[in-house]
């Protein structure tokens, strides 16, 4: 394919703004491995990369811009100096200077704790914060690999709490075989952990409030018992029965598909192998692309941006016309508000 031409630093065409790529956040986990190395995460003096948290609000691991003339800025600098701009003036009405979105590349080299994330209501009371509804996508998976996503079928609070001091959880809670492409949505409630062996790309309100359940007994580096909150759990969970808690969208090229929506995001998924035009000017928010196959240029007032596998880029809501060009396929995930 023909090279296109770089992103103008110096003097971008329209609009101040133009399609940011930010550092990513490494967060080394105690069940994290080295999986995504695939998705251009190195761990460096890490011992390992669990979490790449590719687009963050969440205080004290703010997102930094990595290219233009803004290289440097963190988000919430963003948002203060250019508002509905940068978010949309429906987005910015609603949640402020605060980017409601935290989306993370995961790596599960061992299972993740059986866990569940407060509503809205229950966090803002409790810790100042969004509650954490969220999806998962699955980027990959080891033969045999599996994620957890509600209990069982008649479970109440007497039998949860009897499990619970047997420590035997797991046999209540519903296991499903995973695959890449598989979707899990996992709103604010649900009990849930993901098994040993999956990558995922994990979409979420901007909040890092979990509730653990059980942790299979494991302890830290120093030998202790990782910290459970049973009690703070125990109002935050929903017992309902969800049948179909996975779902496996079938793909049609060069159309967004997808995946999941609700309140707070909606995230569809794109293969594409010729250039493909959006145009969010009806969304008024801003759209986030995650590359997770290949890479793309995205095409945006005659500037171009590459886009590798593992890559992020926040695509400002005042640019709301843009053309995805595939080098020469790509998968990406489409996220907006």
């Amino acid at each position: 394919m023909k090279q296109l031409p770089k992103q103008n630093n110096e003097n971008p065409s329209g609009s101040a703004l133009y399609p940011l790529k930010f550092n990513p956040v490494y967060k080394t986990r105690i069940w994290g491995g080295h999986h995504l190395r695939q998705f251009g995460k190195r761990s460096g003096a890490l011992p390992n990369i669990g979490e790449s948290w590719e687009l963050s609000d969440v205080k004290g691991d703010e997102s930094v811009v990595k290219n233009g003339f803004l290289a440097g800025k963190s988000l919430p600098e963003l948002i203060e100096k250019y508002k509905d701009e940068l978010v949309g003036q429906k987005v910015y009405t609603r949640f402020g200077t605060t980017f409601p979105l935290l989306v993370k590349l995961i790596d599960a080299n061992d299972d993740l704790s059986i866990q569940v994330h407060p509503n809205d209501a229950l966090a803002a009371e409790r810790h100042n914060s969004f509650g954490k509804t969220e999806m998962w996508y699955v980027l990959d998976a080891e033969k045999g690999a599996s994620l957890i996503s509600g209990f069982v079928p008649n479970v109440d609070k007497n039998l949860y709490l009897s499990h619970l001091k047997n420590g035997t959880l797991a046999q209540i809670m519903t296991k499903f075989p995973v695959e890449k492409g598989d979707v899990f949505f996992i709103p604010a409630g649900r009990v849930h952990a993901i098994g040993k062996g999956c990558v995922v790309a994990e979409i979420q309100q901007t909040s890092d409030v979990t509730y653990r359940l059980f942790d299979f007994n494991r302890v830290d580096g120093k030998g202790n018992p990782r910290e459970l909150h049973t009690g703070l759990a125990l109002d935050a969970l929903d017992f309902t029965y969800v049948k179909d808690a996975k779902t496996h969208p079938a793909i049609t090229m060069n159309l967004p598909v997808e995946l999941a929506s609700c309140n707070y995001f909606t995230t569809n998924v794109l293969r594409i192998d010729k250039p493909v035009e959006r145009n969010y000017r009806s969304y008024d928010s801003f759209t986030i692309y995650l590359c997770t196959e290949g890479s793309f240029y995205v095409d945006c007032e005659g500037e171009t941006e590459c886009v590798e596998k593992g890559e992020t880029l926040l695509l400002p809501a005042a640019l709301n016309s843009v053309k995805l060009i595939p080098s020469p396929k790509a998968e990406l995930l489409e996220i907006y508000v």
